[in-house]
């Protein structure tokens, strides 16, 4: 299974537009190859740089369907989006998508993506660790995409 986008490479910089200094909206995501065992995948978008305990978690989805293999860039955010599944709350405490916004320097911002063999038995609008704690013995594999970020205003300086 491999995890793309078409706003980023892998080790290669998020475009603004995706930020806090631009738009703020999630990028597209893609995958192929799942396990045929998949009965739902989980997303999160992880900064293990971000200066508190355990990093700082952008985004989270879970249940998607396992017949998907696309994430539009630009998912409302909402607790529940129809065709894509559930978000939860960013360390922000906000649902959905929060874009990359580092206080200082180059921070790494992980995707992963879970392919789970069953769906989650979780209310919408819950943390990563809630998730991360649940799909605990179900993953049958994972992919990662890993993208960069600096602010604009610190690369000036």
């Amino acid at each position: 299974m491999q995890l793309r986008s078409t706003a980023f490479q892998t080790g290669g910089a998020i475009p603004t537009r995706f930020t806090c200094e631009g738009d703020d909206i999630s990028p597209d995501f893609s995958w192929g190859d799942a396990p045929l065992e998949t009965k739902s995948f989980v997303l999160i978008l992880h900064d293990p740089d971000a200066p508190r305990a355990g990093g700082f978690t952008h985004w989270v989805v879970y249940n998607i369907p396992a017949g998907t293999s696309h994430i539009e860039e630009n998912i409302p955010q909402q607790a529940t989006v129809a065709g894509l599944g559930v978000q939860g709350k960013n360390d922000s405490g906000e649902i959905g998508y929060m874009g990359p916004c580092p206080p200082s320097g180059t921070h790494r911002y992980f995707a992963r993506l879970f392919a789970v063999d069953r769906e989650l038995d979780l209310k919408p609008g819950l943390y990563h660790r809630d998730v991360y704690s649940e799909m605990q013995g179900h993953i049958v594999e994972q992919a990662e995409l890993m993208g960069t970020y600096v602010k604009k205003c610190e690369r000036a300086a």
